[in-house]
């Protein structure tokens, strides 16, 4: 199979949107994610292994909150990769960013105690391929760490158009692609195949109690102006879905609605055989 098809949104993911979405949803997801790592209880001179990095938020920050720890980024595009050295030039070389191919990685085996996949297997066709090399690099008793999007669990007030009616149209979209956009309900039971034990199951909330509604609304700002053309269909053309986009982010940013986004986390610890 083509790394295109193993990558059927990389128009998508190699947009100028995509970095303002990752800066955004870092901003919004940090604070909480943040706890959850600290509570795995990472040894000291840790190595740490983020794949799919794509602009480096997350390899940063580990970088910055671990100051004994080396971190590497792995991305598939080379123009991401180079975004990442730019931006977090400070923390390197403890921080490195490399091109690599979550599908095949050039990691050895067992070597990493924290491996972590973010914002990608919602995006991507066979996901156990993915989760098989996250956890073949992954150290005896170390832990992998995925953040597993399902956009059934967007909720926000309904205006003129239902907005769950809108996010079953990205799930549409997405089962057109070969992927599966509702892929964190299934993580756990896909961590569990693949071979991890103590699998549990966390939830960060982005929600306009918890987050910046401002915050918020970029990241549905940046997911409309690099997916607007892909989800259109003859019975919803661009301007709708344009519209539908522009619904939801005006509610989120209206101090009278509430909206919520549940992000799923799901980790486990690799056995020792």
């Amino acid at each position: 199979m083509s790394s295109k098809n193993l990558n059927p949104q990389g128009k998508q993911m190699a947009d100028e949107s995509m970095i303002r979405t990752l800066a955004a949803q870092i901003e919004a997801i940090w604070p909480q994610e943040s706890q959850l790592v600290e509570a795995y209880g990472l040894p000291r001179n840790a190595q740490v292994l983020d794949v799919g990095a794509g602009t480096g938020e997350f390899s940063a920050r580990i970088g910055a909150r671990y100051p004994d720890a080396r971190v590497t980024g792995v991305e598939l595009l080379s123009a991401s990769v180079e975004h990442a050295r730019r931006r977090h030039a400070a923390l390197a070389p403890r921080v490195a960013f490399e091109i690599g191919d979550a599908f095949h990685l050039a990691q050895s085996d067992d070597t990493y105690d924290l491996v972590v996949n973010r914002h990608m297997v919602q995006a991507v066709p066979h996901v156990e391929r993915v989760l098989a090399e996250l956890v073949r690099v992954t150290r005896p008793r170390g832990r992998v760490h995925v953040l597993a999007e399902d956009y059934s669990m967007l909720h926000m007030m309904s205006g003129p158009h239902d907005p769950d009616l809108f996010w079953r149209k990205v799930v549409e979209f997405a089962a057109r692609t070969g992927t599966d956009a509702r892929v964190g309900r299934r993580a756990w039971t896909l961590l569990r195949a693949a071979g991890l034990e103590d699998v549990r199951v966390d939830y960060v909330i982005v929600d306009t109690l918890r987050v910046a509604r401002s915050v918020f609304a970029d990241i549905i700002t940046a997911w409309r102006d690099g997916y607007v053309e892909v989800l259109a269909t003859p019975e919803s053309p661009p301007s709708l879905i344009r519209e539908e986009f522009d619904e939801i982010i005006a509610s989120i940013r209206n101090p009278d609605h509430y909206a919520v986004w549940h992000l799923p986390i799901v980790s486990g610890l690799k056995p020792v055989r």
